[in-house]
Protein backbone atom coordinates (compact mmCIF):
# COMPACT_ATOMS: atom_id res chain seq x y z
CA UNK A 1 0.00 0.00 0.00
CA UNK A 2 1.15 3.38 -0.81
CA UNK A 3 1.78 5.92 2.26
CA UNK A 4 1.98 9.31 2.34
CA UNK A 5 1.68 11.79 5.46
CA UNK A 6 -2.09 12.60 6.13
CA UNK A 7 -1.06 16.09 7.56
CA UNK A 8 1.35 17.09 4.82
CA UNK A 9 -1.41 18.70 2.55
CA UNK A 10 -2.92 20.39 5.77
CA UNK A 11 -0.13 22.47 5.81
CA UNK A 12 0.09 24.19 2.69
CA UNK A 13 -2.14 27.17 2.03
CA UNK A 14 -5.45 27.17 0.33
CA UNK A 15 -4.69 28.08 -2.93
CA UNK A 16 -7.39 30.23 -4.54
CA UNK A 17 -8.00 31.50 -8.22
CA UNK A 18 -10.00 35.17 -8.85
CA UNK A 19 -11.56 35.34 -12.11
CA UNK A 20 -13.01 38.57 -12.38
CA UNK A 21 -15.42 40.54 -15.00
CA UNK A 22 -13.62 42.50 -17.52
CA UNK A 23 -15.32 46.22 -15.72
CA UNK A 24 -13.84 48.16 -12.65
CA UNK A 25 -16.38 47.81 -10.62
CA UNK A 26 -16.18 44.03 -10.80
CA UNK A 27 -12.22 43.87 -10.53
CA UNK A 28 -11.55 46.24 -8.02
CA UNK A 29 -13.56 44.38 -5.09
CA UNK A 30 -12.59 40.96 -6.27
CA UNK A 31 -8.64 42.63 -5.77
CA UNK A 32 -9.25 43.53 -2.41
CA UNK A 33 -11.47 40.53 -1.87
CA UNK A 34 -8.38 38.15 -2.85
CA UNK A 35 -6.53 40.92 -0.32
CA UNK A 36 -9.10 39.96 2.43
CA UNK A 37 -8.43 36.16 1.79
CA UNK A 38 -4.55 36.80 1.55
CA UNK A 39 -4.56 37.99 4.69
CA UNK A 40 -6.13 34.65 6.84
CA UNK A 41 -3.16 32.69 4.55
CA UNK A 42 -4.30 31.40 1.56
CA UNK A 43 -2.50 31.55 -1.68
CA UNK A 44 -4.63 33.78 -4.02
CA UNK A 45 -3.89 34.40 -7.75
CA UNK A 46 -5.98 36.66 -10.12
CA UNK A 47 -6.07 35.69 -13.66
CA UNK A 48 -6.88 38.17 -15.90
CA UNK A 49 -5.66 40.26 -19.36
CA UNK A 50 -3.03 42.55 -20.09
CA UNK A 51 -5.21 45.72 -19.40
CA UNK A 52 -7.33 45.09 -16.42
CA UNK A 53 -4.22 43.97 -14.74
CA UNK A 54 -2.75 47.15 -15.26
CA UNK A 55 -6.15 48.65 -13.94
CA UNK A 56 -5.83 46.55 -10.24
CA UNK A 57 -1.99 46.02 -10.12
CA UNK A 58 -2.03 49.29 -8.13
CA UNK A 59 -4.52 47.60 -5.39
CA UNK A 60 -2.38 44.56 -5.81
CA UNK A 61 0.82 46.32 -4.98
CA UNK A 62 -0.97 48.02 -2.13
CA UNK A 63 -2.37 45.18 -0.67
CA UNK A 64 1.18 43.10 -0.75
CA UNK A 65 3.01 46.31 0.78
CA UNK A 66 0.26 47.50 3.64
CA UNK A 67 2.37 47.46 6.85
CA UNK A 68 -0.24 46.40 8.96
CA UNK A 69 -2.23 44.30 6.26
CA UNK A 70 0.66 42.78 4.18
CA UNK A 71 -0.27 38.86 3.68
CA UNK A 72 1.99 36.23 4.63
CA UNK A 73 1.68 35.21 0.77
CA UNK A 74 1.61 37.80 -1.57
CA UNK A 75 -1.33 37.90 -4.33
CA UNK A 76 0.03 36.64 -7.50
CA UNK A 77 -1.15 38.53 -10.92
CA UNK A 78 -1.37 35.95 -14.06
CA UNK A 79 -2.03 37.48 -17.26
CA UNK A 80 -3.22 35.89 -20.42
CA UNK A 81 -4.01 37.51 -23.71
CA UNK A 82 -7.81 39.27 -24.40
CA UNK A 83 -9.15 37.53 -27.49
CA UNK A 84 -9.49 39.11 -31.17
CA UNK A 85 -13.68 40.11 -30.94
CA UNK A 86 -12.77 42.84 -33.41
CA UNK A 87 -12.24 45.82 -30.83
CA UNK A 88 -9.89 48.17 -30.40
CA UNK A 89 -6.55 47.07 -29.65
CA UNK A 90 -6.33 47.71 -25.51
CA UNK A 91 -9.76 47.91 -25.52
CA UNK A 92 -10.46 45.16 -22.40
CA UNK A 93 -12.64 46.78 -20.21
CA UNK A 94 -16.39 47.50 -20.42
CA UNK A 95 -15.48 50.93 -18.73
CA UNK A 96 -13.73 52.09 -21.59
CA UNK A 97 -17.47 52.22 -23.59
CA UNK A 98 -19.25 55.49 -24.54
CA UNK A 99 -21.64 56.76 -26.15
CA UNK A 100 -20.12 56.90 -29.58
CA UNK A 101 -19.70 53.28 -29.37
CA UNK A 102 -22.89 51.42 -29.21
CA UNK A 103 -24.46 48.80 -27.81
CA UNK A 104 -22.65 46.30 -29.93
CA UNK A 105 -19.41 46.63 -28.11
CA UNK A 106 -21.02 45.21 -24.99
CA UNK A 107 -22.17 41.88 -27.21
CA UNK A 108 -18.26 41.31 -27.71
CA UNK A 109 -17.36 41.89 -24.57
CA UNK A 110 -20.27 39.25 -23.56
CA UNK A 111 -18.08 37.06 -26.86
CA UNK A 112 -14.97 37.58 -25.19
CA UNK A 113 -16.05 36.04 -21.90
CA UNK A 114 -17.35 33.14 -23.87
CA UNK A 115 -13.32 32.68 -26.05
CA UNK A 116 -12.05 32.90 -22.82
CA UNK A 117 -13.76 30.05 -20.71
CA UNK A 118 -11.38 27.84 -22.47
CA UNK A 119 -8.47 29.74 -21.10
CA UNK A 120 -9.69 29.74 -17.65
CA UNK A 121 -11.10 26.46 -17.78
CA UNK A 122 -7.44 24.97 -18.25
CA UNK A 123 -5.60 27.14 -15.51
CA UNK A 124 -7.01 25.36 -12.56
CA UNK A 125 -6.26 22.25 -13.88
CA UNK A 126 -2.60 22.93 -14.94
CA UNK A 127 -2.05 24.49 -11.77
CA UNK A 128 0.45 23.14 -9.36
CA UNK A 129 0.29 22.47 -6.38
CA UNK A 130 -3.46 22.23 -7.57
CA UNK A 131 -6.06 24.81 -6.88
CA UNK A 132 -8.64 24.59 -4.25
CA UNK A 133 -11.23 26.99 -4.97
CA UNK A 134 -11.96 29.32 -8.01
CA UNK A 135 -14.35 32.21 -7.45
CA UNK A 136 -15.80 33.33 -10.65
CA UNK A 137 -17.91 36.34 -11.71
CA UNK A 138 -21.20 35.63 -12.24
CA UNK A 139 -21.32 36.97 -15.83
CA UNK A 140 -18.40 34.58 -16.76
CA UNK A 141 -20.94 31.60 -15.88
CA UNK A 142 -20.41 29.59 -19.07
CA UNK A 143 -16.63 28.85 -17.73
CA UNK A 144 -17.19 25.72 -14.84
CA UNK A 145 -18.69 23.10 -17.22
CA UNK A 146 -15.45 21.62 -17.62
CA UNK A 147 -14.27 22.43 -14.23
CA UNK A 148 -16.73 20.57 -12.33
CA UNK A 149 -15.15 17.19 -14.21
CA UNK A 150 -11.91 18.65 -12.66
CA UNK A 151 -13.24 18.80 -9.23
CA UNK A 152 -12.31 22.29 -8.15
CA UNK A 153 -14.98 23.89 -6.65
CA UNK A 154 -16.59 27.11 -7.99
CA UNK A 155 -17.66 30.44 -5.51
CA UNK A 156 -19.21 32.55 -7.21
CA UNK A 157 -19.02 36.33 -6.58
CA UNK A 158 -21.38 39.16 -8.70
CA UNK A 159 -20.60 41.91 -6.97
CA UNK A 160 -24.38 43.10 -6.09
CA UNK A 161 -25.95 42.79 -2.29
CA UNK A 162 -27.82 40.01 -1.06
CA UNK A 163 -30.93 42.10 -1.60
CA UNK A 164 -30.57 42.66 -5.06
CA UNK A 165 -29.94 38.87 -5.27
CA UNK A 166 -32.66 37.79 -3.89
CA UNK A 167 -35.22 40.55 -6.02
CA UNK A 168 -33.34 39.09 -9.20
CA UNK A 169 -34.24 35.85 -7.92
CA UNK A 170 -37.82 36.33 -7.17
CA UNK A 171 -38.37 38.09 -11.04
CA UNK A 172 -36.71 34.74 -12.44
CA UNK A 173 -39.14 32.56 -10.31
CA UNK A 174 -42.29 34.95 -10.25
CA UNK A 175 -42.41 36.99 -13.78
CA UNK A 176 -43.55 39.15 -11.91
CA UNK A 177 -44.67 41.03 -14.60
CA UNK A 178 -47.01 38.21 -16.40
CA UNK A 179 -49.23 38.32 -12.70
CA UNK A 180 -49.45 42.70 -13.81
CA UNK A 181 -50.98 42.60 -17.20
CA UNK A 182 -53.09 45.94 -16.41
CA UNK A 183 -49.30 47.39 -16.19
CA UNK A 184 -48.52 46.58 -20.10
CA UNK A 185 -49.44 50.02 -21.02
CA UNK A 186 -47.97 51.65 -17.95
CA UNK A 187 -44.10 51.95 -17.72
CA UNK A 188 -44.48 53.56 -14.64
CA UNK A 189 -46.96 50.99 -13.12
CA UNK A 190 -45.98 49.39 -10.06
CA UNK A 191 -45.28 45.97 -9.79
CA UNK A 192 -44.71 43.63 -6.60
CA UNK A 193 -41.73 41.55 -5.88
CA UNK A 194 -43.41 38.49 -4.73
CA UNK A 195 -42.00 36.18 -1.93
CA UNK A 196 -39.46 38.82 -0.51
CA UNK A 197 -39.10 39.75 3.56
CA UNK A 198 -40.24 42.94 2.66
CA UNK A 199 -42.97 44.80 0.29
CA UNK A 200 -40.92 45.76 -2.62
CA UNK A 201 -42.22 47.50 -5.82
CA UNK A 202 -40.17 48.84 -8.55
CA UNK A 203 -41.88 50.39 -11.95
CA UNK A 204 -42.66 47.99 -15.03
CA UNK A 205 -39.83 49.43 -16.83
CA UNK A 206 -37.20 48.86 -14.14
CA UNK A 207 -38.27 45.04 -14.20
CA UNK A 208 -35.94 43.60 -17.10
CA UNK A 209 -38.87 42.09 -19.01
CA UNK A 210 -38.89 38.06 -20.93
CA UNK A 211 -41.72 39.21 -23.24
CA UNK A 212 -39.60 42.30 -24.64
CA UNK A 213 -36.01 40.71 -23.85
CA UNK A 214 -35.92 37.04 -24.07
CA UNK A 215 -32.29 36.91 -24.79
CA UNK A 216 -31.41 38.74 -21.24
CA UNK A 217 -33.82 36.69 -19.63
CA UNK A 218 -32.13 33.75 -20.94
CA UNK A 219 -29.07 35.32 -20.00
CA UNK A 220 -29.90 35.66 -16.72
CA UNK A 221 -31.58 32.47 -16.29
CA UNK A 222 -28.80 30.48 -17.58
CA UNK A 223 -26.57 32.41 -14.70
CA UNK A 224 -28.83 31.64 -12.09
CA UNK A 225 -28.76 28.06 -12.80
CA UNK A 226 -24.93 28.19 -12.80
CA UNK A 227 -24.85 29.86 -9.62
CA UNK A 228 -27.10 27.45 -7.89
CA UNK A 229 -25.17 24.09 -8.77
CA UNK A 230 -21.64 26.21 -7.61
CA UNK A 231 -20.65 25.46 -4.33
CA UNK A 232 -21.91 28.51 -3.29
CA UNK A 233 -21.49 32.35 -3.27
CA UNK A 234 -19.47 35.51 -1.92
CA UNK A 235 -20.88 38.51 -1.16
CA UNK A 236 -19.24 42.03 -0.43
CA UNK A 237 -21.90 42.92 2.22
CA UNK A 238 -21.68 41.92 5.99
CA UNK A 239 -24.82 40.06 7.71
CA UNK A 240 -26.15 43.34 10.14
CA UNK A 241 -26.49 45.34 6.96
CA UNK A 242 -29.22 42.64 5.36
CA UNK A 243 -30.52 39.93 7.87
CA UNK A 244 -33.76 39.48 6.67
CA UNK A 245 -32.09 38.50 3.10
CA UNK A 246 -29.42 36.66 4.52
CA UNK A 247 -31.68 34.33 5.81
CA UNK A 248 -34.06 34.11 2.73
CA UNK A 249 -30.96 33.37 0.58
CA UNK A 250 -30.45 30.20 2.89
CA UNK A 251 -33.81 29.50 3.57
CA UNK A 252 -36.01 30.17 1.01
CA UNK A 253 -33.65 30.05 -1.91
CA UNK A 254 -31.86 27.15 -0.73
CA UNK A 255 -28.25 29.34 -1.83
CA UNK A 256 -25.33 29.07 0.34
CA UNK A 257 -23.43 31.88 0.72
CA UNK A 258 -20.96 33.35 3.04
CA UNK A 259 -20.77 37.65 3.59
CA UNK A 260 -16.82 38.65 3.53
CA UNK A 261 -17.17 42.30 3.57
CA UNK A 262 -16.96 45.33 3.17
CA UNK A 263 -13.57 44.32 1.74
CA UNK A 264 -12.48 47.86 1.38
CA UNK A 265 -12.83 48.22 4.93
CA UNK A 266 -11.80 44.87 5.75
CA UNK A 267 -8.40 45.84 4.19
CA UNK A 268 -8.53 49.36 4.25
CA UNK A 269 -5.82 49.69 1.80
CA UNK A 270 -7.32 52.22 -0.18
CA UNK A 271 -7.31 54.86 2.26
CA UNK A 272 -3.54 55.74 1.21
CA UNK A 273 -4.74 56.18 -2.73
CA UNK A 274 -7.99 56.39 -3.49
CA UNK A 275 -9.50 54.07 -5.54
CA UNK A 276 -9.37 51.98 -8.74
CA UNK A 277 -6.47 53.21 -11.36
CA UNK A 278 -4.88 55.23 -7.93
CA UNK A 279 -1.28 55.61 -7.91
CA UNK A 280 0.11 58.29 -10.83
CA UNK A 281 1.21 61.44 -9.74
CA UNK A 282 -1.79 62.96 -11.62
CA UNK A 283 -3.71 61.29 -9.20
CA UNK A 284 -2.07 62.21 -6.01
CA UNK A 285 -2.46 65.84 -7.49
CA UNK A 286 -6.10 65.44 -7.56
CA UNK A 287 -6.45 63.83 -4.16
CA UNK A 288 -4.19 65.79 -2.58
CA UNK A 289 -6.22 69.59 -4.11
CA UNK A 290 -9.86 68.39 -3.36
CA UNK A 291 -8.74 67.00 0.26
CA UNK A 292 -6.86 70.67 0.67
CA UNK A 293 -10.62 72.28 -0.45
CA UNK A 294 -12.35 69.84 1.92
CA UNK A 295 -10.02 70.65 4.76
CA UNK A 296 -11.47 74.74 4.33
CA UNK A 297 -15.17 73.00 4.92
CA UNK A 298 -17.79 72.88 7.97
CA UNK A 299 -18.35 69.41 9.25
CA UNK A 300 -21.06 67.65 7.05
CA UNK A 301 -21.71 70.80 4.68
CA UNK A 302 -20.74 68.87 1.65
CA UNK A 303 -22.69 66.64 -0.97
CA UNK A 304 -20.14 64.91 -2.76
CA UNK A 305 -21.47 63.73 -6.08
CA UNK A 306 -20.40 60.65 -8.61
CA UNK A 307 -21.58 58.21 -10.54
CA UNK A 308 -19.52 55.31 -11.14
CA UNK A 309 -16.93 54.56 -13.66
CA UNK A 310 -19.66 53.62 -16.35
CA UNK A 311 -22.36 55.97 -16.18
CA UNK A 312 -22.67 59.04 -18.73
CA UNK A 313 -25.08 61.85 -18.68
CA UNK A 314 -26.25 63.94 -21.87
CA UNK A 315 -25.40 67.75 -21.68
CA UNK A 316 -29.19 68.16 -20.84
CA UNK A 317 -28.66 65.89 -17.46
CA UNK A 318 -25.31 67.71 -16.55
CA UNK A 319 -26.80 71.09 -17.20
CA UNK A 320 -29.64 70.19 -14.61
CA UNK A 321 -27.42 69.10 -11.99
CA UNK A 322 -25.27 71.75 -12.24
CA UNK A 323 -28.56 73.67 -11.65
CA UNK A 324 -29.72 71.65 -9.08
CA UNK A 325 -26.42 71.99 -6.73
CA UNK A 326 -26.65 75.63 -7.56
CA UNK A 327 -29.64 76.08 -6.36
CA UNK A 328 -29.25 73.97 -3.37
CA UNK A 329 -27.10 76.65 -1.69
CA UNK A 330 -24.88 73.58 -0.41
CA UNK A 331 -21.07 73.16 -0.76
CA UNK A 332 -20.80 70.06 -3.12
CA UNK A 333 -17.47 68.31 -4.77
CA UNK A 334 -18.70 67.00 -8.39
CA UNK A 335 -16.89 63.91 -10.26
CA UNK A 336 -17.63 64.03 -13.89
CA UNK A 337 -17.08 61.42 -15.79
CA UNK A 338 -14.88 61.26 -19.05
CA UNK A 339 -13.96 64.70 -21.02
CA UNK A 340 -17.26 66.32 -22.16
CA UNK A 341 -16.96 70.31 -22.77
CA UNK A 342 -18.07 72.69 -20.82
CA UNK A 343 -20.92 73.84 -23.39
CA UNK A 344 -23.38 72.45 -21.07
CA UNK A 345 -22.27 74.59 -18.25
CA UNK A 346 -26.14 76.58 -17.06
CA UNK A 347 -25.58 80.65 -16.64
CA UNK A 348 -23.18 81.53 -13.72
CA UNK A 349 -22.51 78.22 -13.23
CA UNK A 350 -18.89 78.23 -14.35
CA UNK A 351 -17.76 81.68 -12.59
CA UNK A 352 -19.19 80.06 -9.70
CA UNK A 353 -16.32 77.20 -9.78
CA UNK A 354 -14.36 79.74 -10.60
CA UNK A 355 -14.61 81.32 -7.21
CA UNK A 356 -14.02 78.08 -5.65
CA UNK A 357 -16.38 78.95 -2.39
CA UNK A 358 -18.94 76.53 -3.04
CA UNK A 359 -18.10 74.01 -5.81
CA UNK A 360 -15.21 72.22 -6.63
CA UNK A 361 -15.25 69.20 -10.20
CA UNK A 362 -13.09 66.62 -10.79
CA UNK A 363 -12.96 64.81 -14.27
CA UNK A 364 -12.09 61.80 -14.61
CA UNK A 365 -10.49 59.48 -11.12
CA UNK A 366 -11.41 60.91 -7.71
CA UNK A 367 -10.49 59.39 -4.11
CA UNK A 368 -13.57 58.50 -3.46
CA UNK A 369 -13.01 56.21 0.15
CA UNK A 370 -10.60 59.47 0.92
CA UNK A 371 -13.45 62.07 0.23
CA UNK A 372 -16.15 59.98 1.74
CA UNK A 373 -14.17 59.54 4.91
CA UNK A 374 -13.72 63.46 5.42
CA UNK A 375 -15.43 64.86 8.16
CA UNK A 376 -16.67 67.87 5.60
CA UNK A 377 -19.19 65.79 3.92
CA UNK A 378 -22.34 65.69 4.50
CA UNK A 379 -24.02 63.82 1.88
CA UNK A 380 -23.38 61.24 -1.42
CA UNK A 381 -25.27 61.56 -4.28
CA UNK A 382 -24.77 58.27 -5.94
CA UNK A 383 -26.12 55.87 -8.92
CA UNK A 384 -26.22 53.28 -6.24
CA UNK A 385 -23.58 51.18 -7.34
CA UNK A 386 -23.11 48.42 -4.92
CA UNK A 387 -19.32 49.48 -4.14
CA UNK A 388 -20.51 52.88 -3.90
CA UNK A 389 -23.18 52.41 -1.22
CA UNK A 390 -20.77 49.73 0.80
CA UNK A 391 -18.29 52.41 0.56
CA UNK A 392 -20.96 55.30 1.87
CA UNK A 393 -22.06 52.71 4.73
CA UNK A 394 -18.85 52.34 6.35
CA UNK A 395 -17.51 55.85 6.20
CA UNK A 396 -21.55 56.77 7.82
CA UNK A 397 -22.26 59.08 4.69
CA UNK A 398 -26.28 59.09 3.88
CA UNK A 399 -27.01 59.18 0.10
CA UNK A 400 -29.43 60.74 -2.42
CA UNK A 401 -30.32 57.93 -4.80
CA UNK A 402 -30.13 58.38 -8.36
CA UNK A 403 -29.96 54.69 -10.09
CA UNK A 404 -29.64 54.27 -13.82
CA UNK A 405 -29.64 50.42 -14.88
CA UNK A 406 -29.48 46.66 -13.41
CA UNK A 407 -29.75 46.14 -9.56
CA UNK A 408 -28.79 49.90 -8.76
CA UNK A 409 -32.77 50.45 -8.68
CA UNK A 410 -32.64 47.38 -6.32
CA UNK A 411 -29.60 48.61 -3.95
CA UNK A 412 -32.12 51.92 -4.20
CA UNK A 413 -34.86 50.33 -2.68
CA UNK A 414 -32.62 48.82 -0.20
CA UNK A 415 -30.89 52.33 1.27
CA UNK A 416 -34.00 54.02 0.81
CA UNK A 417 -36.90 51.93 2.13
CA UNK A 418 -35.39 49.01 4.05
CA UNK A 419 -32.25 50.59 5.64
CA UNK A 420 -33.86 54.28 5.39
CA UNK A 421 -30.28 55.87 5.06
CA UNK A 422 -31.32 58.07 1.83
CA UNK A 423 -33.65 60.31 -0.29
CA UNK A 424 -34.45 59.01 -3.96
CA UNK A 425 -33.98 61.81 -6.37
CA UNK A 426 -36.69 60.49 -8.67
CA UNK A 427 -35.26 58.57 -11.30
CA UNK A 428 -37.67 56.45 -13.23
CA UNK A 429 -36.32 54.72 -16.43
CA UNK A 430 -33.74 51.84 -16.47
CA UNK A 431 -31.29 52.08 -19.43
CA UNK A 432 -28.18 50.77 -20.28
CA UNK A 433 -25.19 52.79 -19.16
CA UNK A 434 -24.34 54.89 -22.99
CA UNK A 435 -28.41 55.20 -23.18
CA UNK A 436 -30.32 58.33 -23.38
CA UNK A 437 -32.06 58.86 -19.67
CA UNK A 438 -35.15 60.98 -18.81
CA UNK A 439 -33.70 64.89 -17.63
CA UNK A 440 -34.45 64.93 -14.09
CA UNK A 441 -35.66 68.69 -13.66
CA UNK A 442 -32.65 70.72 -10.97
CA UNK A 443 -35.40 71.42 -8.86
CA UNK A 444 -35.86 67.89 -8.08
CA UNK A 445 -31.96 67.28 -7.17
CA UNK A 446 -32.25 70.61 -5.14
CA UNK A 447 -35.01 68.88 -3.14
CA UNK A 448 -33.58 65.60 -2.50
CA UNK A 449 -29.95 66.89 -1.39
CA UNK A 450 -31.92 69.84 0.77
CA UNK A 451 -34.02 67.07 2.53
CA UNK A 452 -30.86 65.25 3.00
CA UNK A 453 -28.51 67.78 4.58
CA UNK A 454 -30.63 70.24 5.83
CA UNK A 455 -31.22 70.37 9.56
CA UNK A 456 -34.54 68.41 10.09
CA UNK A 457 -36.23 65.55 12.03
CA UNK A 458 -35.53 63.45 8.84
CA UNK A 459 -32.25 63.98 8.07
CA UNK A 460 -31.15 63.79 12.08
CA UNK A 461 -32.59 60.40 11.39
CA UNK A 462 -30.91 59.36 8.60
CA UNK A 463 -27.53 60.41 9.70
CA UNK A 464 -28.03 58.34 13.13
CA UNK A 465 -29.02 55.32 11.46
CA UNK A 466 -25.67 55.60 8.83
CA UNK A 467 -23.69 55.99 11.74
CA UNK A 468 -24.86 52.87 13.72
CA UNK A 469 -24.36 51.00 10.57
CA UNK A 470 -20.83 52.14 10.10
CA UNK A 471 -20.57 50.92 13.55
CA UNK A 472 -21.71 48.38 12.46
CA UNK A 473 -19.54 47.63 9.05
CA UNK A 474 -16.30 48.48 11.47
CA UNK A 475 -16.97 45.53 13.71
CA UNK A 476 -18.31 42.85 11.15
CA UNK A 477 -14.40 43.07 9.78
CA UNK A 478 -12.68 42.91 13.01
CA UNK A 479 -11.26 39.78 14.65
CA UNK A 480 -14.56 37.79 15.80
CA UNK A 481 -16.90 39.59 13.29
CA UNK A 482 -19.62 38.50 11.51
CA UNK A 483 -17.43 38.96 7.82
CA UNK A 484 -14.70 37.82 9.98
CA UNK A 485 -16.07 35.02 11.06
CA UNK A 486 -17.70 33.93 7.83
CA UNK A 487 -13.91 34.12 5.93
CA UNK A 488 -12.62 31.97 8.33
CA UNK A 489 -15.47 29.38 8.02
CA UNK A 490 -15.56 29.35 4.36
CA UNK A 491 -11.86 28.86 4.72
CA UNK A 492 -12.33 25.70 7.25
CA UNK A 493 -15.13 24.40 4.62
CA UNK A 494 -12.58 24.19 2.13
CA UNK A 495 -9.69 22.72 3.65
CA UNK A 496 -12.27 20.06 5.24
CA UNK A 497 -12.88 19.28 1.79
CA UNK A 498 -9.30 19.49 0.27
CA UNK A 499 -8.61 16.66 3.09
CA UNK A 500 -11.62 14.72 1.93
CA UNK A 501 -10.14 14.64 -1.41
CA UNK A 502 -6.68 13.44 0.09
CA UNK A 503 -8.33 10.88 1.79
CA UNK A 504 -10.04 9.18 -1.41
CA UNK A 505 -6.62 9.68 -3.20
CA UNK A 506 -4.98 7.61 -1.28
CA UNK A 507 -7.11 4.99 -1.20
CA UNK A 508 -7.50 5.08 -4.73
CA UNK A 509 -3.64 5.03 -4.95
CA UNK A 510 -3.54 1.87 -2.08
Amino acid sequence: MATTTRDEPQQQPLRILFLPYFAPGHLIPAADMAAVFAARGARCTILTTPVNADIIRPAVDRANNANDYAPAIPIDLSVVPFPDVGLPPGFENVGYITRSHGPEYYGKFLHAGLLLRETFDRFPAAARPRVDAVVTDSLLHLVPRRRRAHGVPRLVFLGISVFARCCIESTLRNNPLEACPDADDDPDALVLLPGLPHHVELRRRQIFDHGKRPLEWEFYENASAADQRSFGEVFNSFRELEPDYVEHLHATLGRRGWLVGPVALATDIRDVAGTATGGTSTDDDVAESCLRWLDAKPACSVVYVSFGTLTTFSPAELAEIARGLDLSGKNFLWVISGTESSEWMPQGFAELLARGDRGFVIRGWAPQTLILKHTALGGFVTHCGWNSVQEAVSAGVPMVTWPRYGDQFHNEKLVVEVLKVGVSVGAKDSAAAIDTHEVIAGEAITAAVKRLMDDSEDGDDMRKKVQELRAMARRAVDKGGSSYNDVGRLMDELMARRRCDSVGENVRAS
